[in-house]
């Protein structure tokens, strides 16, 4: 069995994925996440490609996620994260985004831009929980490969893969319940976050700290995968 620090690094994984592929589909052509992409996504929009407004949501997000990051800064406070408070947010604004969407009281262009900057400022939030990623994997998939192939894994890998796999999942889990019912859509990255904070609640008897607490780890988005 995974520690908390494992625990949690895997739900809020899952419920990153979720997260995206909620707003992806619901919203549209959007991310609330994945920044590299929405940047992406607003020199094409420059270009006169993709849905018209585009460049406004990618604002919206990029707007929203930087206010969350910095919210979540000022919660954790110079003594470091304090995780539990940065969960407990989280957990609030995709709740918020979640009864909106349950509920169908997202009717207009104008809700929806709401609806993703709920969900992108729950996301910057979550990016402060951990020193480890939760919310961006390119840096984690690129320190993975350069490890696989100077034969240089770690036991710790294994976890990495699971990361992965489970935003991968979170994602499949949001497109499923927006296929066969799609006021539940945005439920999976909620439930997911609230376990991550039960996990973080309940005390934790193993010999060993979880990950993000003590010495960073080597997959932090370092290309080189040095610690």
């Amino acid at each position: 069995m995974p520690g908390h620090g494992e625990g949690t690094l895997l739900l809020l994984s899952g419920a990153s994925g979720a997260a995206d592929a909620f707003v992806f589909l619901c919203v549209g052509q959007v991310f609330a996440g994945v920044m590299t992409g929405n940047l992406v996504l607003l020199g094409a929009s420059a270009a006169g490609a993709g849905e018209d407004g585009v460049a406004l949501k990618v604002a919206v997000a990029l707007g929203a996620y930087f206010c969350g990051v910095a919210a979540g800064a000022l919660m954790a406070g110079r003594r470091g994260p304090r995780v539990r408070v940065l969960l407990g947010a989280e957990v609030v604004l995709l709740g918020a985004a979640a009864a909106l969407w349950g509920l169908e009281l997202v009717t207009s262009y104008g809700d929806r831009l709401g609806l993703l900057a709920l969900v992108a400022v729950a996301m910057g939030v979550q990016g402060r929980v951990r020193v480890t990623p939760t919310n961006y994997f390119t840096g984690t998939l690129t320190s993975l490969a350069g490890r696989v192939a100077l034969r240089e894994l770690r036991g710790g890998d294994g976890w990495v893969l699971g990361r992965l796999a489970a935003v991968v999942a979170g994602a499949a889990l949001a497109a499923l319940a927006e296929r066969w019912w799609s006021p539940g859509t945005a439920l999976g990255a909620v439930v997911m976050a609230a376990g991550a904070l039960v996990l973080e609640t309940v005390p934790y008897r193993g010999g060993r700290p979880g990950p993000g607490k003590g010495k960073p780890r080597p997959d932090r988005g370092n290309p080189a995968g040095a610690v």
